[in-house]
């Protein structure tokens, strides 16, 4: 961004700006270089204003919700972050419907799980150690166990590219395997779930039995950013992974971990090469053993 684009995009965020700021502090991989802005936005209508001007300027953007599906590249980043944070990062009960919840796509999983265990809502306890925000959740179509997101939203509410506020309902939005079919460039602000009726206890109670099947099976006291690969159909990631003998494989500070092998780990000092290293290596030999390409789960941000 040239200097005048740097003085009215501060305007347009009203000060909640950081210029030159460091993507390793914000993404769970623990990697990443500088994005030449990260904005933090509390109001819709001041995203709706944001928004338009990125791009008219054609200035690259993302959205930057708790960084756990991004891989951002080493070095200095072009563009800007957007971070919804306040307002847009509320959850409260949805009167409008029998049980439900209406989340800012900032909210973490975290947050709307536990509104869920304290007002008794059941049927997101799936979601219970995603590191995830209700946004990122909902583009990607997170799921875990069986269940996905796109089954509890009942509507989305959208800002296109050009600032225009959008509610599309069930009908009207398409989910698939880690996909919300949406145009490029458009950026959820806030998504009414369909739940169901419970009690606090029972929904504790599944929440924690959900916390022990992920602590038993995947790497969680190392930085990473979960499932690096989409299932391929009919197969599980990891189980190629582990038949191509990538457990344990290492690039750098970056490792294929040796508990679950969809999960690439950062045991120190690992770079966003690295892990992208490791990636590539990933991809071959599976195609080499099995004939079958994966797929990225994760976003890279970055060349």
């Amino acid at each position: 961004m040239n200097r005048a684009q740097r003085e009215t995009l501060s305007e347009l965020a009203d000060g909640n700006i950081r210029f030159s700021c460091s993507m390793a502090e914000y993404t769970t991989f623990r990697v990443g270089g500088k994005i030449e802005a990260l904005v933090t936005v509390e109001k819709v209508g001041r995203l709706r204003k944001i928004v338009p001007f990125l791009e008219r300027e054609d200035i690259p953007r993302f959205v930057l919700g708790r960084g756990s599906n991004l891989l951002v590249m080493d070095g200095d980043i072009p563009g800007v972050a957007i971070q919804l944070k306040g307002p847009l990062a509320a959850v409260e009960e949805d009167r409008s419907q029998e049980a439900g919840i209406a989340a800012g796509a900032g909210a973490s999983l975290d947050r709307l799980l536990h509104f869920c265990r304290t007002n008794g809502f059941g049927g997101a306890e799936f979601l219970a150690g995603i590191p995830g925000t209700v946004g990122g959740a909902a583009v990607m179509n997170a799921g875990a166990f069986g269940q996905e997101i796109g089954a509890l939203i009942a509507e989305l509410e959208m800002i296109t590219p050009r600032g225009e506020l959008l509610q599309l309902n069930r009908d009207e939005l398409c989910f698939s395997y880690r996909k919300l079919e949406v145009p490029e460039g458009q950026i959820v602000t806030r998504a009414l779930l369909e739940m169901e009726k419970s009690t606090a206890l029972k929904v504790g109670e599944k929440i924690n039995e959900y916390l022990g099947r992920r602590k038993k099976t995947q790497p969680l006291h190392y930085p990473s950013a979960g499932s690096v690969f989409k299932n391929p159909p009919g197969e599980h990631a990891g189980r190629l992974l582990e038949e191509a003998g990538l457990k344990g494989k290492k690039c750098g500070g970056a490792m294929i971990s040796t508990k679950h092998a969809n999960w690439i780990v950062n045991t120190g000092g690992a770079t966003a090469r690295d892990i992208l290293d490791l990636i590539g290596l990933a991809r071959e030999r599976v195609i080499e053993k099995r004939g079958i390409e994966l797929d990225l789960e994760i976003k890279v941000i970055g060349r």
